[in-house]
């Protein structure tokens, strides 16, 4: 769902930048309270695992694919401000690195893939955690439901935008069916994607993920017929880093493994938006994007021939310079962190 520049016109793209940058700015404040020493190094590690996931393109119906959008993804396991944030950086790692995305429609993509799809994701999942029983399986069952959601609402949030400022000539009634149907389907796997990450999180440390926060229950023993807590079992204050550590170089492994390997066998079909704009005429009025003569552009290493080696370099180094980019700015925010940051932001 990377809009190019051309798709939409000036003073809209204008708009919705001002509206990207309040965003960012309300994200940035948000983000202070829910990074802390532990999620602070996850986030880093969320943005690049984003960035590899979306190029791994899955097919959807014949002749489209689609790929992760991560609003869903970022937003429960680091939380809704921060998430904004980590989809943010991906799409400005994309914009200027590899092309992806119009650099004139950042505000558009930032508004479209990062906002819309962590606010609606997060009040899905929210809302679903209110009435569900409380437990791990409910974070999963969840997620699964609040990214599916998030696709297709972003779709309806293009569409509309589309319908303020599209610069070409085509009804919106078909743009509208269009992009929700395809993208319905596209969220059927972003729910899978999400679901068997969290999960994954979860199983191995809980606390790590923000959504789960506060569903911890003490284990309770049964004594002389009562129940009663048990005692809390102490845990080695070298423990839990070294944890965090095998967790952050785990998703690392995995983030390269994708982006260098394993996108090469992924679908090379146009994604929804690139169906839905050339199917319906929406994409005669696309400019070439301002970084098409970088280095990475198109996500290949400029004169290395072999297409493999090209993609896989492209990929690694995206993932580098993205865990970079992002830690950088998570540290940041968590120095600046104030003293109103409330207890139950540090853990369950």
């Amino acid at each position: 769902m990377h809009v190019p520049d051309g798709f939409i016109d000036a003073p809209t793209s204008a708009v919705t930048g001002v509206i990207a940058a309040g965003a960012l700015a309300v994200s940035l404040r948000g983000a202070r309270r829910e990074l802390d020493e532990k999620t602070a190094p996850l986030a880093g590690l969320v943005a690049a695992f984003i960035f590899a996931v979306q190029m791994l393109n899955f097919p959807v119906a014949a002749g489209t694919s689609g790929h992760l959008l991560g609003g869903a993804l970022a937003a429960i396991l680091v939380g809704p401000y921060t998430g904004v944030l980590c989809v943010s950086v991906v799409l400005l790692m994309q914009g200027v690195l590899f092309a992806d995305g119009g650099l004139t429609a950042l505000g558009v993509n930032i508004t479209d893939m990062a906002l819309v799809t962590t606010v609606v994701s997060y009040a899905v999942f929210r809302g679903l955690l209110a009435v569900l029983p409380r437990g791990r399986r409910s974070v999963t069952v969840a997620s699964f439901v609040a990214a599916l959601v998030s696709v297709p609402a972003a779709a309806c949030a293009f569409t509309l935008i589309y319908a303020v400022g599209g610069t070409t000539d085509v009804s919106i009634g078909k743009v509208a069916t269009a992009m929700i149907g395809v993208h319905v389907l596209i969220g059927v796997g972003e729910a899978v994607i999400t679901a068997l990450t969290v999960g994954a999180v979860i199983a191995v440390r809980p606390d790590l993920v923000h959504g789960a926060r506060g569903l911890r229950q003490r284990l309770r023993l049964r004594v002389d017929g009562e129940l009663v807590d048990a005692p809390a079992v102490p845990v080695s204050p070298a423990a839990a880093p070294a944890s965090r550590r095998k967790v952050w170089v785990t998703g690392l492994v995995a983030s390269l493994v994708l982006a260098g390997f394993v996108s090469f066998y992924a679908s090379a079909s146009p994604d929804g938006l690139e169906k839905v704009a050339h199917d319906k005429g929406i994409d005669i009025r696309a400019k070439e994007h301002a970084s098409a003569g970088s280095p990475l552009a198109d996500y290949g290493v400029k004169d290395v021939s072999d297409a493999r080696l090209s993609g896989g370099l492209a990929g690694v180094i995206g993932v580098g310079v993205t865990v970079v980019a992002g830690s950088a700015v998570f540290w940041a925010v968590r120095r600046r962190r104030g003293t109103d940051v409330s207890p139950v932001s540090h853990g369950l």
